[in-house]
């Protein structure tokens, strides 16, 4: 029997060619939380399969592509097929991205040095704070998912719930604002921004560029309403909403404490391990960096110690986006012959890098902790899965509990003729054709 969907798919189109019986095998195998791969000829309507697996298991769903402009397609595509749905899109938001590294071959230190796309950013807020309303969500990612990302039970304590009639004192609220890392400016109108004028606390939540308007009379919401951000008219009244933190990384009060004495051992531990002028190097960069995190709560490249923050110990995976769908969803690896050898090699690749500025004193050995997830890792996610290919590798034929083919395309279009024509006469031929094809 069908299941009810949460999902509502929205296509002129019905499944045909080989879409129906494959879309039936698919939906059986996720019911049993099955490892499958779905082996499509291009132009067969892999993506449409996908959407109606989704609408039909009504689970929430992470699509991982191997590069933003196929994330961003695949983005377009999910969002015409569920138009009243919560689709996401996560990806990198770094526009220009030289990481911090040390060539002791010309003794050459390259600080970070980043460009950040806000656009994206906001969409990135935007995709973990669909994961968390409740509502049915697909969220469509590059390899971006494996690295790491704040807590996810820090981030939803950190969210806001407001509700008209709520007794709340202004001064309160606002602290609760700047706890999830809101800015407080009263002159700028900017997503993660909010501003105060008299009982009225205008919001711009990070992940939208509407204005929430919370109106107070004393210790009282009085109402909530919805402005637009460029003309301030009011778009609708709200009864209650919860209001996401502006950072995917925070760092409560009552932690910043305990990581700072953590961090200060691990200095204590790791400098006689080190040279005088690696010693003197490493010391200096990291009280440094505790003076900052003390008096302003963060510092650059705080993420280096996120081994402290999240109370981890060495060696452990940081938190990454799909810790954020909890544990029950479907996951969908598209190109996955391209996309799985992507995912295996991050993490090595981050490693040699962080092993030099370790080994010469630019960082503490916990910067390695704050990295992309190990294959292995990974592989403990891979749980209800389906990968989607034309050419699937030996992997995927290896774990797959079943191979779903669809092979006949909707249109009934056969693959083109393949002509093979001696080397011979190459130019003279392919102006031959031209001619041909300009007449």
């Amino acid at each position: 029997m069908q299941q009810i969907s949460k999902f509502d798919l929205v296509s002129d189109y019905a499944p045909t060619g080989d879409q129906p019986q494959a879309i039936d095998e698919l939906v059986k195998g996720v019911e049993k939380k099955s490892v499958q791969t779905l082996l499509g000829v291009t132009g067969s309507g892999k993506t449409f399969s996908v959407a109606n697996v989704i609408a039909r298991t009504g689970k929430n769903t992470l699509v991982i592509s191997h590069n933003k402009t196929l994330a961003a397609q695949l983005y377009a595509e999910l969002k015409q097929f569920f138009p009243n749905n919560n689709v996401g899109y996560f990806v990198s938001y770094y526009d220009y991205y030289q990481p911090e590294s040390y060539l002791p071959q010309t003794d050459t230190y390259i600080e970070k040095d980043t460009q950040i796309n806000e656009k994206i950013e906001k969409m990135r807020l935007e995709a973990t704070a669909m994961l968390l309303s409740g509502e049915p969500t697909i969220i469509v990612s590059t390899v971006s998912c494996i690295y790491s990302l704040g807590n996810p039970q820090e981030w939803k304590d950190s969210s806001i719930p407001v509700s008209a009639g709520e007794k709340i004192k202004r001064t309160d609220l606002i602290r609760k604002l700047v706890d999830a890392r809101y800015e407080r400016n009263d002159l700028e109108v900017a997503p993660g921004n909010f501003r105060v004028k008299g009982d009225t606390i205008d919001i711009t939540p990070a992940y939208s560029e509407d204005i929430i308007r919370v109106s107070m009379f004393g210790d009282e919401i009085e109402k909530i309403t919805m402005l637009d951000h460029v003309s301030l008219k009011e778009k609708k009244k709200i009864n209650q909403m919860i209001i996401f933190p502006a950072k995917h990384y925070l760092i409560a009060r009552d932690v910043t404490k305990r990581a700072v004495k953590s961090i200060r051992d691990e200095l204590k531990h790791h400098l006689p391990t080190l040279n005088e002028l690696e010693k003197q190097r490493l010391e200096m960069r990291t009280n440094y960096d505790l003076e900052m995190i003390e008096e302003l709560g963060y510092c650059s490249g705080i993420e280096n110690y996120s081994r402290h923050f999240d109370g981890r110990n060495q060696g452990d995976k940081a938190f990454c986006l799909m810790d954020f769908f909890g544990d029950d969803y479907l996951l969908v690896i598209d190109e996955s012959h391209v996309t799985l050898p992507q995912l295996h090699g991050m993490y090595k690749g981050d490693y040699s890098r962080k092993d030099k500025l370790v080994t010469y004193g630019f960082r503490l050995p916990s910067a390695y902790d704050n990295r992309p997830l190990k294959f292995e890792e990974f592989e403990e996610y891979i749980e209800n899965t389906i990968f989607v290919s034309a050419t699937p590798s030996e992997y995927e034929k290896k774990t797959s509990t079943k191979i779903v083919e669809q092979l006949v395309r909707p249109t009934g279009l056969l693959d083109p003729q393949i002509e093979i024509r001696p080397t011979t006469d190459q130019m003279d031929d392919l102006i031959n054709e031209i001619h041909k094809r300009t007449k």
